[in-house]
């Protein structure tokens, strides 16, 4: 690859060495500065990742990482690819495509999970990096049977994407607003139903009155976490498959 026509930071994302001179090994590099950074926002958060935190975890200066990460920015952008990772095995070849997305939509979610503050990096662009890239690719590889044009392939990704990290992040909220109760999520529903029930007026609030009467919530198990997930999953593959019957395959 000729690394004068690479930007800086994409050649930093992709590992292309920058310098050949020939010397003592640098005591630092890229994947050594990233994996310092994740390896603390993993422990303490994603505020905990700053370049004086880096720095301070590694032994060296603020100043000379920045031979190796420009900037904040571009550290989170190497953090996210680097947390991220390549795709699990599972997800290699193909077979039916809503098959396929709703098992890229579970990996990407148990990416997530392993790294909570992943679900809080904003995309500052279409995936570039090699994890990256490696997911839009099993995502694409997973509607590879269908009809639809790459627009709508693309389209479909987004969406699907979003709801795996807005799911994600939902899971954190709640876990976050349970801390200190000694309640899992189904407990805490069961709580919330009953309360509810106490204090809606059917005649003010009839449907919802109705709900919360109803039992719904009590019935709510260990897995309503992820029994969430999966309905709402299966409505977005339902939306796909709309545009595939019309695509004329899959």
């Amino acid at each position: 690859m000729d690394q004068d026509r690479v930007p800086l930071e994409l050649a930093r994302m992709w590992r292309i060495p920058l310098d050949s001179k020939l010397g003592r090994p640098a005591k630092l590099d890229v994947g050594t500065v990233v994996d310092a950074a994740v390896a603390l926002a993993d422990r303490e958060g994603l505020a905990a990742a700053t370049l004086p935190r880096v720095a301070e975890s590694l032994g060296v200066t603020k100043m000379s990482l920045y031979r190796h990460v420009g900037s904040k920015d571009e550290l989170l952008d190497l953090m996210r690819d680097s947390a991220t990772g390549p795709v699990p095995d599972a997800l290699a070849g193909t077979g039916p495509w809503r098959e396929r997305m709703r098992m890229w939509a579970t990996a990407h979610l148990d990416v997530l999970a392993a790294h909570p503050w992943l679900a809080h990096v904003q995309p500052s662009g279409p995936p570039n990096g090699p994890n990256g890239i490696d997911w839009f690719d099993a995502g694409l590889r997973a509607l590879r049977l269908t009809g639809l044009d790459w627009g709508a392939k693309v389209g479909a990704l987004m969406i699907v994407g979003g709801y795996v990290a807005s799911a994600a992040q939902l899971a954190q909220s709640l876990a976050a607003g349970r801390e200190g109760t000694g309640l899992d999520q189904a407990a805490a529903e069961r709580e919330y139903g009953r309360a509810m029930a106490r204090l809606v007026d059917p005649e003010r609030y009839p449907d919802a009155a109705a709900l919360f009467s109803g039992g719904l919530l009590e019935d709510t198990g260990d897995e309503t976490g992820e029994n969430d997930f999966r309905f709402g999953l299966e409505l977005l593959l339902d939306g796909i498959a709309v545009a595939v019957a019309e695509a004329g395959d899959g």
